[in-house]
Parts: C-alpha cells; sequence; structure tokens
C-alpha cells in the first residue's frame, strides 16, 4: 500500500539524515527516485518550493512529496492529503523518538568522548553531501536535461540571467547597506523574477 510505504521510506530518511535539513536533500532524493515516484525534474521543483515556504524544508519536502505520490496512486485529493500524513509523520518519527532517549536516558552519553568522536567523523562527510547537492541542483537549473541525458547540454539562458541578476543584485545590497541582504528579501526577488521570465 502507498501510504505504508511512504511512511517506511521516510523514516529511513528521518533515521539516516545527519548534518540538518540540507542533508536529508540527497537521501530523499535518492528515495524519491529509486521508487521512481517522480522525476528529477519534478523534484527539483518541488525542492524550490519546500525551500521558499514556511517551515524545515525536510519537513517540507516529504509534505509535497507525499501528497504528489498520494494524489498520482489514488487520483484524489484525499489521496495526496493522506500521502503527506504519512511521508510527513515518517520524516519526523525518528528525530522525536531520538530526541525524547536523548533527554531522558542518553544525555551523558553523548558527551562521551567516543560518541563525539564518531559525530566529528561525520561532520566532514556531512558538508561532502551538501556540497554535492547543491552543485547537482545548480547544474539541474541551467540544464534542464542533465537528470534524463547526463549532459550539460540546452542551457536555461534565463535561468543563468535570473541567477546574474540575483546574484548582482545580493552584491549591490551589500555594497550599498553595508551588510548581507536578507534571505527572505532574496527568495521573494526569485518568485518575482520566476513569474516574470516563466509565466504563472
Amino acid at each position: 500500500m502507498i501510504f505504508l510505504r511512504l511512511f517506511l521510506e521516510f523514516v529511513k530518511v528521518g533515521l539516516f539524515t545527519f548534518g540538518g535539513a540540507y542533508g536529508s536533500i540527497p537521501i530523499i532524493r535518492e528515495t524519491v527516485l529509486s521508487n521512481a515516484w517522480m522525476s528529477d525534474d519534478l523534484f527539483t521543483y518541488i525542492l524550490g518550493v519546500s525551500e521558499s515556504t514556511p517551515g524545515p524544508i525536510m519537513v517540507n519536502t516529504a509534505t509535497y512529496v507525499g501528497n504528489t505520490v498520494g494524489m498520482q496512486a489514488t487520483g484524489t485529493v484525499w489521496g495526496g492529503f493522506f500521502g503527506s500524513v504519512c511521508a510527513t509523520l515518517g520524516v519526523v518519527t525518528p528525530s522525536f523518538i531520538i530526541i525524547l532517549l536523548i533527554a531522558a536516558l542518553l544525555r551523558r552519553f553523548m558527551e562521551k568522548k567516543p560518541v563525539r568522536a564518531v559525530l566529528d567523523g561525520v561532520k566532514p562527510c556531512i558538508v561532502g553531501i551538501i556540497l554535492i547537492t547543491a552543485i547537482h541542483l545548480f547544474a539541474a537549473c541551467l540544464f534542464p536535461g542533465l537528470a534524463n541525458s547526463f549532459r550539460l547540454s540546452g542551457l536555461d539562458t534565463r535561468a543563468l540571467i535570473m541567477i546574474l541578476l540575483i546574484g548582482a543584485g545580493r552584491s549591490g545590497w551589500k555594497m550599498w547597506k553595508k551588510r548581507a541582504a536578507s534571505p527572505i528579501l532574496t527568495i521573494l526577488a526569485a518568485a518575482v523574477l520566476g513569474v516574470a521570465v516563466y509565466g504563472v
């Protein structure tokens, strides 16, 4: 059953995610693609929406993926609703249980040197995973056919212009205001540009 499968797959995502929300993106992507739930392009689109809407990106992405998969499987809005509930519950359940255990039993355990050594060893791996994910998303935005052909062909010039405009805008803001531009303003500016360039 698709709802149980969504729950179990996202339990694995929640269980093996280290390094915060961005560390979950490659795991969710691998889960989605290996189950053939959607294309890489659609997942990238969902990821953009998840990043732009309020809330943790891991939870938002799980909710949107669950909704999309549930609707595709059942053909109903209710299927999308239950799919999003199952995926969201799945992704938060491991963290919820682990935090309860740490708070109740394992606080002193987490302070032991071997445990800290393991966690310190995981950190560089997480940085690499996040960096590779960022490079993949950047390339997928510029070359929409990358997911299917694995070739850097078919440059999306509109996406390139948007990236350059946003980058120039942030640099200009920093020079003018002597501080970095707000991420909220950057997201709003990108949304306005996206509507203007690609249409609603």
